[in-house]
């Protein structure tokens, strides 16, 4: 009788939702949530804003991301507890984007990001991200701090830059050398603003601090430029309001649109010279680079967040769900002119602090961010420029984990030392997809150097092995310990050079050989064929029934007299025997 094999399983969609409901969802949780979602709902509003500008692009376009994109991905992701939007870690990438394509190219991006990451979780590749290693990981997020930081120093100090370019260098010459325009009112603002919310979390209340610093740096600029400049001849103190406009609907104004986020088609939207783009396979090959680097960086941090709040929780996310859910909302968000959205790990802890229990709670944080959009667009014009950036350098310091960068340099080995390095400094002066790849690249070559180091081989002395009678001179035992793969293969196989002219049948004891690669068969093969040609005989001894079948299909056979494997070293030194005898 057939049996029927079980039938592959597909990834799921809105586990993180399904496992909350499982669990028991009741009126407690629901209370829960909305508290929760309230919370982090308040602190979503000022970073989307200013993600959003550290991009390149106007503030509405962070809030619709949190909009759209944080409630399609709580809905639909594999984490119940993860809060999706605009995260700091896409500045470096998404900066340079609208520097070239403009805010139609990153939309566009984005959704082909989107497109990537579906694409990974239906195909089960979100196991693979928890092999990024830490150094990698944090060697680009603490570079990708410094960039958002330097990139803020102009609004905070109130320099007049003009457009920042896309290569950190660059821009720090710019601003190295617009040091003299510093307006001591803007660095006033930022500098209040920034005690405030590093003072605030010492009082043990409930409001979060980055809404107390914007509030009170709202006001004092209001004061400063209603109090000392004069509002019909230009504001003192740079706000929202005063640097972005919008059109909309036939209506146009300063500040952010007072609408909900509507239908646009990405493709009608501006390039970087004011033009709309024309969507044609030119531009989807030129942004296919960009939405790789989006895509993977998206599925890093979205992942490295569940696992942080699994921690937090004590449960366990769906990483292939949470990827599909990730694209799904860099696929929609776009729709509605929204930029890039990922898991933010801050948002996400302070959603778990405050009592969430579900998916449900990200969705409550989204409607609270439509309701400020809505309702309180006026107001959120008001906030000042330098406020934001002071905003951002907490942000970027967070980001940034000085303390484990500084004792992963004391205390990890000097290998791990020269990645973090080498990762940091790559994504300072040039970008993170390089230092990503080449950090990645390193860490592999160190891990095979380092699996390369444990696999030896020895010759066994007589009568010095527990389970095996002393053999006669003319049989060697040579005992190989570790994995056979092409970094290791070529060092222990040619340490089997015979220096002993009497030998004439060597046993190799392969118990201890978990698997072999393509490159160690070869030289495998190579072996055998040398001592083949030196009348020596092989006896192989301990391979897993895997491996005969790898030597098998590539050619390598039993031949009486010259090569044979043996499942224990007794029954080899058998065959041994009787080789030599024949050979005598």
């Amino acid at each position: 009788m057939a049996r029927h094999r079980p039938s592959p399983r597909l990834p799921g969609i809105a586990t993180g939702l399904r496992a909350a409901w499982r669990d028991g969802y009741g009126l407690d949780d629901l209370r829960r949530d909305v508290l929760a979602g309230l919370t982090i709902g308040t602190v979503a509003v000022p970073l989307s804003m200013a993600l959003a500008i550290a991009t390149g692009v106007p503030p509405q376009h962070g809030l619709y991301t949190a909009i759209v994109a944080g409630a399609i991905i709580a809905l639909t992701g594999g984490s119940r507890f993860n809060v999706s939007g605009p995260t700091a870690a896409f500045v470096v990438i998404l900066f340079p984007i609208v520097q070239q394509y403009g805010l139609g190219g990153l939309l566009i991006a984005s959704m082909m990001a989107g497109v990537i990451l579906v694409a990974l979780g239906l195909t089960g590749m979100g196991r693979l991200i928890q092999y990024v290693p830490y150094p990698v990981v944090l060697g680009f997020t603490a570079g990708i701090a410094v960039v958002i930081a330097v990139l803020q120093v102009p609004d905070f100090l109130g320099l007049q830059v003009g457009q920042l370019g896309e290569h950190f260098v660059e821009n720090l010459g710019r601003i190295a050398a617009s040091l003299p325009s510093l307006e001591p009112l803007e660095l006033g603002i930022g500098a209040f603003t920034l005690g405030v919310m590093l003072f605030w979390p010492r009082l043990h209340l409930p409001i979060p601090a980055p809404l107390i610093g914007l509030v009170v740096g709202a006001v004092a600029a209001y004061a400063v430029n209603h109090g000392i400049g004069d509002p019909s001849t230009g504001n003192l103190v740079e706000t929202i309001a005063s640097r972005f406009t919008w059109e909309a609907q036939g209506e146009t104004g300063s500040g952010i649109p007072p609408i909900a986020p509507s239908l646009v088609a990405p493709w009608r939207l501006p390039g970087a010279d004011g033009e709309p783009l024309a969507l044609d396979f030119e531009l989807i090959r030129a942004l296919l680079g960009p939405a790789f680097a989006i895509a993977m960086l998206g599925a890093i941090e979205s992942l490295l967040c569940a696992v942080v709040s699994d921690g937090l929780t004590r449960t366990r996310h769906d990483p292939n769900a949470e990827l599909i859910g990730q694209g799904l909302g860099n696929i929609v968000a776009p729709l509605f002119g929204g930029i890039t959205a990922t898991a933010a790990i801050a948002r996400t802890a302070t959603n778990i602090r405050s009592g969430a229990r579900s998916p449900i709670a990200a969705v409550v944080h989204s409607l609270v961010v439509l309701l400020a959009v809505v309702a309180l667009a006026g107001l959120l014009g008001l906030v000042p420029m330098a406020a934001l950036a002071a905003l951002l350098f907490i942000v970027a310091w967070n980001m940034g984990e000085a303390r484990h960068f500084l004792h992963t340099l004391r205390s990890a080995p000097p290998g791990d030392v020269a990645i973090l390095l080498t990762c940091f400094t790559l994504t300072v002066l040039f970008d993170m997809v390089l230092a990503v790849a080449v950090g990645i690249g390193l860490a592999a070559a160190l891990f095979i150097r380092r699996m390369s180091l444990l696999t030896q081989t020895q010759r066994v002395d007589n009568g010095s092995h527990a389970s095996i009678d002393e053999l006669p001179a003319e049989i060697a035992l040579y005992d190989i310990d570790g994995p056979l793969f092409f970094g290791a293969a070529e060092k222990a196989l040619t340490s089997l050079h015979l220096v002993d002219p009497k030998v004439r049948v060597v046993i190799l004891d392969m118990h201890d050989v978990p698997s072999m690669d393509g490159t160690a068969i070869v030289a495998l093969q190579a072996l055998v064929d040398e001592m083949h040609r030196q009348g020596v005989a092989l006896v192989l001894v301990g391979l897993p029934a895997r491996i005969l079948v790898k030597l098998r299909r590539a050619g390598i056979r039993r031949t009486a007299g010259q090569l044979t494997w043996c499942r224990e070293l007794a029954h080899a030194r058998k065959v041994a025997l009787r080789w030599l005898a024949r050979t005598a």
